[in-house]
Order: structure tokens, then sequence, then C-alpha cells
């Protein structure tokens, strides 16, 4: 099949991520023979093939690639990618949790190999500056939420003798549940955001701010087991691994809403997020 040069693009871009979240395990397994710059290389180029693929298709359709799954998928692997790897700038811990963050963004990838790379239209009720505010803000909280998941992980791992291993180099379990939850409440604010955006939208959009369509009642599902969790771990003492559960389990939730329930629903926000 022929395809233009943003899917091609795309496509080696996710091929890097995988390669990059495979570098990143061997990092940790073999020291010695992969320097601990190569996966956040790795990391660099696929972000940067990202920008270039998503931005020529920008160029073609003449709209944001946010509509279909295909779009969705490739640019939530650019602004995902994006969001941990300044983080990962300004807290330099983060970056040994490279092997589980881009482990995540390798299945997305994936992914986004075997979905078909189709053309999508823009709707009318779409061209609305809110609506990119509720885009960014939303792909802002699932950016903080795998950051803490990417932490989440390292703790979980460490209960194992050879996570112990690879993850030694991190701070002690209170300090990475501490910055795991700074990321979580920082989650919470942006995707309370992201409700408020929405809502403003659906209101010039469909002419009423809340329907609860299948992904409206999600997306607040969401919310309330990120407000739950939160509220758990401010209120009761909360042991590092079970904390890390929480956040795996707001994850799982928050990423089954952005790249589930849009396209299994005949409702008005199918194939949009």
């Amino acid at each position: 099949m022929i395809h233009p040069l943003d899917t091609w693009v795309l496509y080696a871009a996710a091929a890097l991520v995988v390669l990059s979240a495979a570098v990143s395990w061997r990092s940790l397994a073999v020291p010695a023979n992969v320097g601990p710059r190569i996966p956040l290389l790795l990391a660099d180029f696929a972000l940067a093939a990202l920008v270039a693929g998503l931005a020529l298709r920008w160029m073609r359709l003449g709209h944001g690639p946010f509509l279909n799954m295909f779009e969705i998928l490739a640019s939530s692997l650019l602004s995902l990618g994006l969001i941990w790897r300044l983080a990962s700038t300004r807290v330099a811990v983060l970056r040994d949790t490279a092997a589980v963050v881009w482990s995540l963004l390798g299945v997305m990838a994936l992914w986004l190999l075997a979905v078909e790379p189709r053309d999508s239209i823009l709707p009318p009720t779409y061209e609305m500056p809110v609506l990119w505010f509720h885009v960014a803000l939303g792909k802002v909280f699932l950016g903080c939420a795998l950051v803490a998941t990417g932490l989440a992980g390292v703790l979980l791992a460490r209960r194992t003798v050879r996570g112990a291993r690879w993850f030694r180099r991190m701070p002690a379990d209170p300090t990475v549940d501490f910055l795991a939850w700074r990321f979580m409440l920082a989650a919470l604010v942006f995707e309370s955001l992201m409700l408020i955006a929405g809502a403003v939208w659906a209101q010039d959009a469909w002419g009423r701010y809340w329907a609860w369509d299948p992904l409206e009642t999600w997306a607040f599902i969401t919310w309330l087991a990120l407000a739950a969790a939160v509220h758990a771990r401010i209120t009761w003492r909360v042991s590092p691994r079970a904390g890390a559960l929480m956040i795996l389990g707001v994850f799982v939730i928050a990423f089954l809403t952005f790249f589930g329930v849009p396209f299994v629903t005949l409702a008005p926000h199918q194939g949009a997020v």
C-alpha cells in the first residue's frame, strides 16, 4: 500500500519508540554495554520524528491530527513522550524510569503500526479555540499520570530481586512515592480543568454543558478515581506499594477512557479526545 510521506515518518517514529523501550531495559540489565544516554537519545529521535510526521500530516490535511485513532495515538505518543522528557530534564531521577515509561509508550507505538492511517475531516463544531484548550489539558493530565505511573512501576518492580537490582540507583521508596503523588496531584488539577473546558466547548457545540454520553461519563469516573486516590493518599497512611497500585489503577482507567470509549460509542464524542 502506498501511504503519504507523513504516514511513513510516523511509522518510523513508532519503531524508534519501541526500540527506545527495548534499549532502556537493556541499559538496566547490562549497564556496562549500553551507555545511560543512548535510550534518551533514541527517545529524542523518536520525538523529533513524531513532530515531523504530525507537522507533515497537519499541512497536508489542513487541521490538527487529533480526530481518528491513528492521529490520536500518534499525537499522544508525542505529548506523553514530550512531557516525560521535559520532566526528566528537571527531575533527573525520572530518567531511571525510562524503561517503564517507554514500555507503555511502546505498546501504543505497536498499536499505531496496526491501525489504518485514514485521513480525517474536521467537523465544524471542532473549529473553536476552547476545544484545543480541552485537548491540550487532557494530554497534560495523561502525561502527568504517565510520569507517576513510571515511578509506581519502579516501586512495584523493586519488590522483586531483579527489579531491586535494576532500580538500585533510584531513591528510597518513600521518596519515590512522594514524587509520584506530586505528579498525581498535578494530574488532578489538569483533569479538572480539562472537564471544565470540555463543558464550555459542549455548550457552544451542542447547546448543553453535560449530557452523560459515554466519554463524558468515563471522564468523570476517571476524575472520581483520581480524586479518591489522592484523598486516600493524603488522609490515610498508604504504603508505597499500595499507593503504586492505586496510581496504576487510575492510569488504566484513564487509558481506557482516552483510547477505548470514544471508538466504541455512537455518541457525539465518537473519535474525538
